[in-house]
């Protein structure tokens, strides 16, 4: 094995994935450590990582450098960056703006540092791609003075596969000025209007709270049912905070949050997970008309991400009625399966509807290349 592989660490809320990668992209090793739920688990998770890892063969003279996905680095940090002690600080200081990832983010960050304490650290934001966002997007109309103060405005989440999907997108449409409405859809879900390879707009804001219905977020939310809950219920500033990032959206009306509960829910017409549904797909539909209207007209409507990707139901039900738009799928194209990039609209669609598996670690170790090449 050569000593030109990429480790790429992405430390979820409850889970810590690894994959290494030669330049190439082809994968040497990849594995996951699933069911962890406090900071500290992600730790130990290395120390599993670490050992799957030589069983593999691979230790830190195989490696060129270690990339880790962070979602938050606050206002200043939005680049990929070699880790020093500034950016651990940066990332520390954030974790209120991401208070489900950035722990876990920031545990193993420091574990892996210990571990290959002679190897190139690299942290690549999930706000990164919305730095620029055009200043409409990106401000939000509260006192301009306390905003500034505290940092508030729309930084974004996802950017790292809303990136890579818009331009997997471009390849497979063969052209790169397209206006598009990316849908990331996880267990945290984001929408963005892209034009050509330029975010002009997405869902998500100060924090991963806003926009879409998530596992166990709730998205949109009218800001007076903070203030209602806290007056009525009683509710402190960490009962709220506990409330809107693990008990809301899907775990809140349905009690499960896991998607493929919701849609077997769906299936055997159970009415809360019925309502829940027709929430997601309300809530989607009204973000795919609004990012057509934010691009003057979009190119394609791209899906991704887990539920994304293989949710054909959730798909078709989601955009049915946009057909005066331009967006509508092809039953059989939406059924079908498929690896790569495809288009499941029909054909000759004013706008194309496209499945693109998205790739967060191929676009997280090509980003550590760039930014070590760049340096040498």
């Amino acid at each position: 094995m050569d000593a030109d592989q990429v480790l790429v660490l992405n430390a979820g809320s409850s889970s810590l994935k690894y994959q290494v990668l030669a330049p190439d992209g082809s994968v040497t090793a990849k594995g996951a450590v699933d069911r962890l739920s406090a900071e500290g688990d992600h730790a130990r998770a290395l120390e599993q990582v670490t050992d799957d890892l030589r069983r593999a063969g691979v230790d830190d003279d195989h490696l060129v450098g270690v990339g880790h996905r962070v979602v938050h680095g606050g206002p200043d940090l939005v680049r990929p960056t070699v880790v020093d002690d500034r950016v651990l600080a940066a990332v520390a200081d954030a974790v209120h703006l991401a208070p489900l990832h950035n722990p876990p983010a920031l545990a193993a960050l420091r574990a892996a540092m210990e571990w290959l304490h002679d190897v190139p650290h690299v942290v690549v934001l999930d706000t990164g791609f919305f730095a620029d966002l055009p200043a409409a997007a990106a401000t939000y109309a509260v006192d301009r003075e306390l905003a500034a103060r505290a940092g508030v405005r729309r930084y974004g989440a996802h950017g790292i596969s809303h990136e890579h999907v818009a331009r997997r997108a471009a390849e497979h449409l063969r052209r790169d000025d397209l206006r598009l409405v990316t849908l990331h859809l996880g267990n945290g879900a984001s929408a963005a209007a892209i034009e050509a390879g330029r975010p002009l707009d997405t869902s998500m804001g100060l924090t991963p709270l806003e926009g879409l219905v998530m596992g166990t977020r709730a998205g949109d939310l009218d800001p007076g049912v903070v203030v209602h809950l806290a007056r009525h219920e009683q509710l402190d500033v960490d009962a709220l905070e506990d409330l809107l990032h693990h008990r809301s959206g899907i775990l809140g009306l349905t009690g499960r949050a896991d998607f493929r509960d919701l849609q077997a829910g769906v299936e055997r017409g159970d009415p809360d997970c019925v309502r829940a549904w027709d929430v997601y797909c309300h809530r989607l539909r009204k973000y795919v008309g609004a990012y057509h209207a934010v691009l003057g007209g979009a190119d394609a409507v791209v899906f991704t991400a887990g539920v994304g990707e293989n949710a054909p139901r959730l798909r078709a039900d989601a955009l049915h009625g946009l057909e005066r738009l331009g967006i509508e799928v092809d039953p059989a194209r939406n059924e079908a399966d498929g690896t790569g990039p495809r288009t499941i609209s029909p054909d000759g669609s004013p706008v194309a509807v496209l499945v693109v598996p998205t790739d967060e670690e191929l676009a997280i170790a090509g980003a550590v290349r760039e930014l070590l090449a760049g340096r040498g």
